[in-house]
């Protein structure tokens, strides 16, 4: 059965990858969302509850002495605590041994809206600032909302580009297909913008070196008129972030039927169906057919949902999620434990299947009160 604390990964082969901006990296980075602790944004929580700041210290520095060099925070994370903590690794490790990726965007403080050029520049100074560096490698745009007629793309791009020229940034992201929270609760189905038509209007507009795309084994097949944005990536010589790989915990396992977690405020969770009793029994015994292929630990689980991930190849990179140590090695471990034909199948299958089920079931509350009860 596999062990991830089998064989210490310490000194084994390192299988980097090149992407755009000729950044080297480990093809599993540090999701740094987590350990921003609770928090709330546009008027919904935005955070997670269950980070501890000792842990989530300890779990960046054992990241960096298993050969992780890709870290990834944004400004909202926490609302810069996600940032200072990433800063405390820097101080103890040379800058040009990490790759940092941040973006900016979806907190806009004061200013009329976050992608005002003058807000842009705020932000990346207290980024910078926060973390300890005098440049990020990847500056993304966080959210396609670039205002009423998207009056403030070209002054917004215009602003990026300045970024690169004065040596602040060095590649400029773009987030793949998405709709703001705010979106999918407020307007009905008929009243939102197709997010995969809009992708591709800012693709062309923005002309990105990095894409961030959302997407795990439950994430489902292109639809009628979507491409494959992997293969759009590998087309447009575009490298790609794939963010959420574990399905934001879902993945793993680790929510068991009768051991109820508790979310605290400023949790993003409570406003989430998916994370509700009912739905968490249905991922439980949707999990099974891989609990007796890989195992039934939390650790044989990463290591199914990252394989899935980790299959794109060299243009791309997975950002995994923790908030301990331990989360950290086990995601590490799955780097060096391919998944076989065979077992992708059996992942994609066994995950496509339970995600039929939670669609049943809608993902995002629309009364936030009643999620938090």
């Amino acid at each position: 059965m596999y062990d991830p604390a089998a064989a210490p990964l310490v000194g084994r082969p390192v299988p980097h990858r090149v992407l755009n901006g000729g950044l080297t990296v480990f093809p599993l980075g540090a999701g740094c969302w987590p350990i921003g602790g609770p928090g709330s944004n546009r008027g919904v929580p935005m955070g997670w509850s269950t980070a501890e700041d000792t842990a989530s210290r300890e779990a960046l520095e054992t990241a960096y002495e298993l050969g992780v060099n890709l870290f990834d925070t944004a400004d909202v994370y926490g609302h810069g605590h996600s940032e200072r903590l990433l800063g405390g690794l820097l101080r103890q490790v040379p800058r040009a041994s990490v790759v940092l990726s941040s973006k900016v965007g979806y907190f806009s403080g004061t200013a009329a809206h976050g992608y005002l050029p003058s807000h842009m520049r705020r932000q990346l100074e207290t980024t910078l600032e926060n973390l300890g560096t005098d440049h990020l490698d990847i500056y993304h745009f966080h959210h396609p909302d670039f205002g009423p007629g998207d009056r403030h793309l070209e002054a917004a791009i215009a602003q990026m580009r300045a970024f690169q020229a004065e040596g602040l940034i060095r590649c400029v992201g773009l987030r793949g297909p998405h709709r703001l929270a705010s979106e999918r609760t407020q307007l009905t189905s008929d009243e939102r913008e197709d997010k995969h038509a809009r992708f591709r209007r800012l693709f062309k507009a923005v002309r990105p070196e990095f894409l961030a795309v959302r997407y795990n084994a439950l994430t489902p097949s292109p639809g009628p008129g979507q491409e494959d944005l992997f293969a759009f990536a590998a087309a447009h010589g575009t490298s790609v972030l794939i963010n959420k790989p574990l399905g934001q915990g879902l993945l793993t396992g680790k929510y068991r039927p009768g051991e109820p977690t508790r979310f605290g405020a400023g949790d993003h969770r409570l406003r989430k169906r998916w994370f509700t009793p009912a739905a968490l029994d249905v991922v439980h015994q949707g999990l099974d057919p891989l609990r007796r292929h890989f195992g039934p630990t939390t650790a044989n689980l990463v290591r199914a949902a990252l394989g899935a991930c980790l299959r794109f190849g060299e243009h791309t990179a997975v950002l995994a999620g923790f908030t301990s140590p331990g989360h950290v090695r086990e995601n590490v471990a799955a780097v060096y434990h391919q998944l076989s034909a065979e077992e992708l199948t059996l992942v994609l299958a066994t995950a496509q299947s339970l995600q039929h089920q939670l669609n049943t079931m809608g993902e995002v509350f629309v009364d936030e009160k009643a999620a938090s009860r």
